[in-house]
């Protein structure tokens, strides 16, 4: 007992210095918006990651979700979504907070309780229709409302897209996820592969559109990602760019 809380001591504080060490990298860095030239150094990297990636989604990953998706019936898919979703709003729940938005910190508090109880485990989305919108937030985000830049553009392997803002974020997250949290070995890795292939399910359209209308697809994810991102930070409402500043497209 006491070897595993000294290992779990030391993971801990190793997942403490990589998070404070990528903040200090960030602390120079201005919040840049997507239209913003992108810092994207390692390139040959990410776009070596990326192929990767997209070798595992295209021979594994894709062929699971189309069969996922044939086999399981729409109920019980969006019973698994909604699940997933549900599991994640105690971390919404915490960047509220770290954000200054109470309000909505209260309504999710409440739209959890109720899905968890109600909704069975969160399988029934019942929140919704009494009037408790979903709300998505996380510690990349957070970490842009402090003032945060984004870094580097970076591609983790099976992860996909990032920058180092929002990799840092992955650090806190783990602690508060309730999967990486509480589940461990084959448990954890069936769950987590069950919202993998969830997740990939329900974007077997937008891949496909992805993979037609993309001449370098490297490209457009990047710039999707960070468009999403941008989005995401101003909780859907980002100010307009002025494409007449001259100081825009400057560091």
């Amino acid at each position: 007992m006491l070897k595993n809380n000294k290992s779990g001591a030391m993971s801990g504080s190793y997942k403490l210095t990589v998070l404070l060490g990528a903040l200090l990298l960030l602390q120079g860095c201005a919040v840049r918006s997507p239209y913003e030239d992108v810092r994207d150094p390692l390139e040959p990297i990410n776009r070596a990651i990326y192929t990767f990636n997209d070798s595992f989604d295209q021979y594994l990953l894709k062929p699971v979700a189309e069969r996922y998706q044939e086999h399981v019936p729409a109920p019980a898919r969006t019973g698994v979504r909604n699940f997933f979703i549900n599991l994640n709003v105690p971390v919404t729940v915490v960047n509220q907070v770290l954000q200054g938005k109470p309000a909505e910190a209260a309504s999710d508090t409440m739209r959890f309780g109720f899905n968890s109880v109600f909704g069975v485990a969160g399988l029934i989305d019942v929140a919704s229709d009494w009037g408790l919108p979903k709300h998505n937030e996380d510690f990349g985000q957070t970490f842009a409302v402090w003032g945060f830049g984004e870094g580097w553009y970076l591609v983790l392997p099976f992860l996909g897209p990032g920058t180092v803002r929002d990799t840092a974020g992955l650090v806190p997250e783990s602690e508060f996820n309730p999967i990486t949290r509480y589940t461990e070995g084959w448990t954890r890795a069936g769950v987590s592969g069950l919202f993998l292939v969830s997740k990939r399910a329900e974007l077997l359209s937008a891949s496909r559109v992805l993979d037609a209308a993309a001449l370098d697809p490297y490209l457009q994810l990047r710039a999707a990602y960070r468009q999403r991102r941008w989005h995401a930070i101003h909780d859907g409402n980002p100010p307009e760019p002025d494409f007449f500043d001259d100081e825009l497209f400057n560091d």
